[in-house]
This record gives C-alpha cells, structure tokens and sequence, in this order.
C-alpha cells in the first residue's frame, strides 16, 4: 500500500467532486481525505485528496483527464519526505530551529546542505553533521556570487530551497530558475519598516504587534504570495532588543508551519496567492 497526494486546479464546474472521487473509487484506492475551494470571483476550483493503495498513476491522471476540463491542472505524487537546502548569513534563530526539526523529523524534510555568505554558523550546523558550504559576496559581483550558490544548489537537486534569514537580495535571474521553490521568512513590519533595525523603528513608533510572514519568493522582492503569518502583542514596556528577541521567536514558529503546508502538498499557488488546506 503507498499513500498518494493529488491536487487538481481547473474551472470550476457541476459534478467535479463526484467525477475525480469515482476514478479513485474505480480504481479501488481508499480515499483518507478530500478538500475543495471554489473561488467564486474566478470561477476556479482546487482539490487536494489524499488516498492511499495500489495504483499506477500514469492510469489515474489518464482517467482523470478525460472527465476533467482541457485546462486542468493534475498534480499525483507519493508522499514523501522533501530535500532541501538552506540559504542562511549571520541570525541563527531560525536555522536552529529547522535543524533539531530536521534531527528529530519533526518535519517532512531532509536538510540536505546548509550554505552561508558568511562562516558563522558553520559550526552550529556541523554540530548535527550536515554539510556547510561558504559562499563569499566579498570581491565579487552579485551575479558571480549568485552562480556558485546555484551551481552548489544543483549539485543537491533539492525540492525546495529555504532561507532562514538570509540577508542578500536575490536577483530576478535567480529566482526564475527556482521559480515557485524558494520560501522565506521576513519580520512583517515590511515595508512599513525597511531598511537596518526595522526593530529599533519600531521601538521608536510604538508597535502593539510584532509579526512575521513566510511566502515564495518572487521577482518582486517580499512580495511573493504568502504561505503563513502570525503575530504576538508587545507594548511601551518592551524595549528594541526584547521586540527583537519576540520577532525572532515569531519568525521561527512561522516557518516551521509554512514549511509543513508546502513539505505535505497542501499549498496551490494561484497568481501572487495561495490555497491552502491546512
């Protein structure tokens, strides 16, 4: 028996529920879990079902093709733990995390490799035994810096690529050939506060809430479509280095649950938005 994950998109239509259940009930799979959207505005319908048996998927996403709108999109995969590689610089906050994360499988992943812009937390993450590249922005152009970070991604062909605090901006040409693979976490005072010590910024304009936001990465910078936010309240009596000490507690519970929707396939991206069914 292997467990399956399939997640369909297309235009919405009467009967689609029925259609896509009685293909995976043809087949005599058991079906452990459905959810559907409708977006209503956009006439568009998103199913993410989760079944388990013995199957050959070539023959599934045929069935389903033939009962199914010209344009769907068809999505059948194993569930499976996801590889991935970690873009980090100086802030060990969040890499901590998905580091004992990753030792203890509290998340589907495999942190492949780690790889720095700087050499400071090489030694914390060798000290869980995964590998630790230093890639130097020092003396050389953006894009020359940009293509041995590739070149080393490549080399691990991971699923995703994360960066957990990783302070370079990343050019268009980049994020194109990792288009809808790259998740990052930001305080989300952006852009509100932009720019060094978005903390103090906000120490100095009194914030009542400290928050952050996971989303892919896009072209555009920080404004790729979201996957998870949260916040915690904070008032007059807390100073800079404490909002920054809650935004740092904040920016790692929000990556570990937007690193779960999109390691366990419950994340469709529609335009610059996401479904998700938690």
């Amino acid at each position: 028996m292997t467990d399956y994950i399939l997640r369909i998109d297309c235009t919405d239509e009467k009967g689609l529920v029925h259609k896509i259940t009685g293909v995976l009930f043809f087949n005599n799979l058991n079906i452990e879990r459905t959810d559907e959207f409708v977006d209503v505005d956009n006439n568009l319908f998103f199913m993410r079902v989760a079944f388990s048996g013995d199957c050959d998927p070539e023959r599934i996403e045929d069935g389903l093709r033939g009962i199914l709108p010209s344009t769907a999109n068809i999505d059948l995969t194993t569930k499976q733990v996801k590889d991935v590689v970690v873009l980090v610089t100086k802030e060990h906050h969040c890499l901590s995390d998905l580091l004992i994360r990753n030792e203890f499988n509290d998340l589907p992943f495999n942190i492949l490799a780690v790889i720095g812009n700087h050499e400071v937390l090489r030694p914390l993450t060798e000290k869980f035994n995964v590998p630790f590249h230093y890639v130097s922005a020092e003396g050389i152009t953006r894009a020359e810096h940009e293509k041995q970070i590739e070149e080393l991604v490549k080399s691990y062909s991971p699923d995703y690529l994360i960066l957990a605090k990783f302070m370079r901006i990343l050019t268009p040409e980049f994020t194109k050939k990792f288009s809808k693979k790259v998740v990052n976490i930001h305080h989300s005072f952006l852009p509100a506060f932009i720019g060094a010590n978005p903390y103090k910024q906000a120490h100095h304009r009194g914030v009542k809430i400290i928050g952050a936001t996971a989303h892919f990465v896009t072209d555009d910078l920080d404004e790729g479509p979201i996957i998870f936010q949260d916040i915690t309240r904070v008032d007059h009596t807390k100073n800079a280095l404490e909002m920054a000490q809650a935004g740092r507690d904040v920016e790692k519970i929000v990556l570990a649950k937007a690193l779960k929707f999109v390691l366990e396939d419950r994340v469709f991206i529609h335009g610059n938005k996401t479904i998700i069914f938690e």
